[in-house]
């Protein structure tokens, strides 16, 4: 790696310090992966599905396994439809936003759906 970190990409700052794998903006707090810097995409990261479709935001996808949900007495059965997902970088492996009927909003992980 060079000597010389890059700006901040939020407020052009050039007293940018690393804190493990990422950099970051003692002005304005801003934190980014060094990847990213490199002119990636952080929305580039493909997820793919149980059987290795990609999805994109909007898609409608089929729950291909019983899910327990917590705090429900009931669980998610297969087979059940999920429409108009959204693909976020939510709390662990979980990358998928949607709203299940009969559940309401939640975040599912891509391995346990199936595209449509």
């Amino acid at each position: 790696m060079t000597d010389t970190l890059p700006p901040c990409p939020e407020c052009s700052s050039e007293y940018t310090y690393e804190m493990g794998a990422l950099l970051v903006c003692p002005e304005c707090a801003h934190e980014w992966s060094p990847a990213q810097d490199e002119g990636a995409d952080p929305q580039e990261q493909l997820i793919k599905d149980a059987v290795g479709n990609v999805l994109t935001d909007g898609d409608t996808v089929t729950v291909v396994k019983d899910l327990k949900v917590k705090g429900s007495a009931t669980s998610i059965k297969v087979g059940t439809k999920v429409r108009n997902i959204r693909l976020v970088n939510g709390v662990g492996d979980h990358d998928i936003d949607c709203k299940v009927d009969g559940f309401g909003p939640m975040q599912l992980k891509s391995s346990v759906v199936k595209k449509v």
